[in-house]
């Protein structure tokens, strides 16, 4: 048989003697919501300097100025051949295909679909990602099948003193 401690100076059986509950908080729905609304709040506010941050930074891409950037010789690259080169990073892959005579076209060669590498298949005059089967325009980037939705990057390329130069990439709205 167990006996009672009537060593506690209190008259309760349980520890719960020391909390005062005519001070406790009640959470109504009400009290709820403004908590939920001021942490809302909260995070709005301390999330704010990152949104201007953002902001500034897309709305300054449309003049975004790289550095010309030598890509190949023209007589290093016949028609209807493709070369790789870096730009404007040192680690953004782009491709460059001479179309014509005087016709050159570069592109970030990461597929818009989930970054494969794109390839320049000559013989069928396709610029393909294996990865999906997807197939971009050569003359404008576009996607043309497959998954991928948005066109490639287009890389502007100027010719000087009988070189190639990559000069910028256009800002697409999407």
């Amino acid at each position: 048989m167990i006996e009672k401690n009537d060593k506690i100076p209190f008259k309760e059986d349980n520890y719960t003697h020391n909390i005062n509950r005519s001070t406790e908080r009640n959470l109504d729905r009400r009290g709820f919501m403004k908590t939920l609304v001021g942490a809302a709040g909260m995070f709005a506010v301390s999330s704010l300097p990152w949104g201007v941050l953002a902001a500034k930074e897309l709305s300054g891409l449309s003049d975004k100025r790289y550095p010309m950037q030598k890509i190949i010789k023209v007589d290093s690259l016949a028609v209807g051949d493709s070369v790789d080169f870096a730009f404007p990073g040192e680690h953004d892959s782009a491709i460059l295909i001479r179309l014509s005579e005087n016709k050159y076209v570069a592109y970030q060669n990461a597929c818009t679909h989930l970054r494969c590498p794109v390839f320049w298949k000559k013989e069928d005059g396709e610029m393909l990602c294996p990865c999906h089967h997807g197939k971009f325009d050569v003359e404008t980037g576009v996607p043309i099948a497959g998954p991928p939705r948005r066109p490639l990057p287009e890389i502007y390329v100027t010719v000087e003193n009988g070189s190639i130069y990559a000069t910028g990439v256009k800002r697409y709205e999407v």
